[in-house]
């Protein structure tokens, strides 16, 4: 076989740096993010920065690994002091229990009886895996504003679906 065809090391792996894409916003709308998103947000970049100095260590020992790890860690770094530099910290508002706002959590029930929660979150909070969601995807624009007891409707590709708004809460 052509030595064009392999790699150097067939045990060593591929790598490609993975970087989480600059979230999108729509024109003129402001990066909110919840305190306990700023929190995290800090708390990770100052362990990315204990750890900056070990690897830059390892890097000019010569250990390529160390090297790759190096990369990705500032890309990470970076991303996180764009999240604190441009984000609004908007908390919970002062009253309105009943009311979805930014930064609340939602249960909410559909037609078929299942009982979901999902908490509203700025666009570099949301996780899917637990239901954390962006205050601009549709599902929270349709949640936003509406009372606890109001029946919402969410348009999706497949038809319409209407939701009932059981509890709001706040951190």
């Amino acid at each position: 076989m052509s030595k064009a065809f392999t790699r150097e090391s067939d045990d060593a792996p591929e790598r490609t740096p993975v970087s989480r894409p600059a979230a999108v916003l729509p024109p003129g709308a402001k990066n909110l993010i919840t305190p306990g998103g700023a929190v995290r947000a800090r708390a990770e970049l100052e362990k990315l920065s204990a750890e900056e100095p070990r690897l830059r260590a390892a890097v000019a020992a010569g250990d390529a690994e160390a090297a790759h790890r190096l990369q990705h860690m500032t890309q990470r770094a970076q991303r996180f002091q764009r999240i604190l530099h441009t984000s609004v910290v908007t908390g919970p508002p002062v009253t309105a229990d009943s009311v979805v706002c930014f930064g609340a959590t939602v249960v909410v029930r559909e037609r078929s009886g299942e009982e979901t929660t999902y908490r509203i979150v700025g666009v570099d909070e949301t996780e899917l895996d637990r239901n954390w969601i962006s205050w601009i995807s549709p599902l929270a624009k349709a949640l936003l504003s509406a009372r606890v007891g109001q029946r919402v409707r969410l348009k999706l590709p497949g038809g319409e679906e209407e939701l009932e708004i059981l509890r709001v809460s706040y951190e």
